[in-house]
């Protein structure tokens, strides 16, 4: 039977990430809007015969209204609390109403989005006010809305869950607000996508509203007491105090944690609210097997443990590398961008370098001066930066988008090359690239090339301040990348300038161009 074709907004995000392929694999079509075709590239699923990838915003109609032609119903994914702003909620308001717009222009038959739990007549938190504030704004169009609204979803890399993870793992005694005494009702993250799934096979959820969460009702002390016991901690003691308050505790989590403020601060103000299941009607409508808050965290952590982590919540948000990178960087040499390239040539192949450079952050350091590395993470976050706590998503090859400590990956070709992008706080933009390159013998040149573009004095001020460490730390890394390998140094690390060809574009535009359907 031929299935009508799915618009599944936010599909690089945590849940968006998990539903596509699972879509793909019950043989729907979907079109995949993102906004940057690059960090999808990168998945497993990216090449299936039946994905369409859309480059487009929900913020632009023209795109927008692209990615909805000629499908018969659209996911809604997405909001635009990324940790990157506080002015997400009218945001997600002016989003919603565009989806609105588009719904009806192109007759799409229904959308399904993904809201939060909390009781309306209570004083919500701005998060949870704004996550209903969009179901409302759907519902007022003429495309029926099936509503799915969680409290904490439980599951590896999700950010509620990575909170709880870090708190419990870090802190041996832990002072609280109140909210750790708060009921909620977690579902895990399978369960929910079973859901999402069941909605759009189901005729009977059109149009309606549903609570879903898991089988228990648990507080956030409860669900830390019991992730310790999973992860095999020692047992935690935990003291509430009543003059925590929510904003004071974002900092706190903010500070113990890799979540950026923008972040915990309103999740830490949604801990307030009682999340819990006014109606249960789904479950008749979608039967499953609910896992309980423990069978949820022990998948969780299996998860990891098998660095299985399929989508992380550093994955949402936008992502673009630099306009100057586009173009070459024909003025590389006494224009506005600052380079420092260094090089060592080593007896070993490609293939044999790629795993070890791929490697690189969390876990595994930078292969020399890691104390180094750890005080700029320090300072960045003292300073409202994400600092270096952030690790990777998994232990395997990079894709296009991924983190890296503080930087995201922003291009990635196999045994070849390796971009990361800064995302700490800097009087400008950064990038470090990686590239290797085969010569006679099977002998291998290894590239560093660090690119600053600067903003302002301070751009300047910062780039000669820290250019005198560059040769430590930079040649210290090619050198411990090479005693990582066990492979021969035959010649450097040393300097050298790089032929006007070598500096490439790390986006083509015609490429995104053909991403369009």
């Amino acid at each position: 039977m031929n299935k009508e074709k799915i618009l599944v907004t936010g599909a690089t995000g945590y849940v968006g990430g998990r539903l596509v392929p699972r879509l793909l694999d019950l043989g729907y079509p979907v079109r995949a809007l993102v906004r940057s075709a690059k960090k999808i590239e990168g998945r497993y699923w990216a090449k299936h015969e039946n994905l369409e990838i859309c480059e487009g915003d929900l913020f632009d109609l023209d795109t927008l209204q692209e990615a909805a032609q000629g499908c018969s119903a659209a996911y809604y994914l997405v909001h635009s609390m990324d940790g990157q702003g506080r002015a997400f909620a009218s945001k997600d308001a002016e989003a919603a109403r565009n989806m609105v717009i588009v719904a009806e222009r192109e007759k799409l038959k229904r959308i399904i989005y993904l809201s939060g739990l909390g009781d309306p007549k209570s004083k919500l938190s701005e998060h949870l006010r704004s996550r209903q504030e969009v179901g409302e704004i759907l519902k007022a169009g003429s495309v029926p809305v099936t509503i799915l609204r969680a409290g904490m979803i439980i599951g590896s890399g999700s950010a509620s869950f990575e909170i709880m993870r870090y708190l419990v793992e870090r802190l041996p005694v832990m002072l609280t607000p109140r909210w750790v005494n708060t009921p909620c009702q977690p579902i895990a993250i399978r369960n929910v996508l079973n859901y999402l799934i069941g909605c759009l096979e189901v005729k009977e959820t059109e149009g309606e509203t549903f609570d879903i969460g898991g089988p228990e009702v648990s507080t956030y002390q409860e669900m830390m007491n019991l992730y310790a016991e999973e992860a095999g901690l020692p047992k935690r003691f935990i003291v509430s105090l009543p003059f925590f308050t929510a904003k004071l505790s974002s900092y706190w989590v903010e500070f113990i944690t890799p979540i950026p403020r923008a972040l915990t601060r309103p999740l830490a103000e949604g801990l307030i609210n009682p999340v819990l299941c006014q109606e249960e009607r789904i479950r008749a409508l979608i039967p499953q097997e609910l896992f309980t808050c423990r069978e949820a965290m022990q998948r969780a952590l299996m998860r990891m443990k098998l660095d299985e982590v399929e989508t992380h919540w550093t994955d949402a948000g936008s992502f673009r590398p630099p306009e100057w990178t586009y173009s070459g960087d024909p003025d590389w040499s006494g224009g506005n961008t600052f380079y420092d390239c260094r090089r060592i040539e080593l007896a070993a192949s490609a293939t044999e370098i790629w795993p070890i450079l791929t490697q690189i952050g969390d876990k595994n350091g930078w292969y020399y001066g890691d104390w180094l590395w750890q005080l700029r993470g320090m300072i960045d976050k003292l300073i409202g930066g994400v600092g270096l706590g952030r690790g990777r998503r998994s232990g395997g090859e990079p894709r296009v988008g991924d983190v890296i400590d503080f930087w995201r990956v922003a291009r990635v070709e196999q045994d070849r090359h390796l971009v990361l992008q800064a995302e700490m706080k800097l009087p400008g933009e950064a990038l470090l690239e990686f590239r290797l390159k085969s010569l006679p013998n099977g002998h291998t040149e290894l590239g560093q090339i660090a690119r600053f573009r600067p903003r302002g004095l301070t751009g300047l001020a910062y780039w000669y301040a820290v250019t005198p460490l560059h040769y430590f730390v930079f040649n210290g890394m090619l050198r411990g990348i090479a005693k990582t390998l066990g492979g021969e140094i035959l010649r450097g690390p040393e300097e050298f300038r790089p032929e006007l060809d070598e500096i490439e574009p790390l986006i083509d535009l015609r490429d995104m161009a053909e991403k369009r359907p």
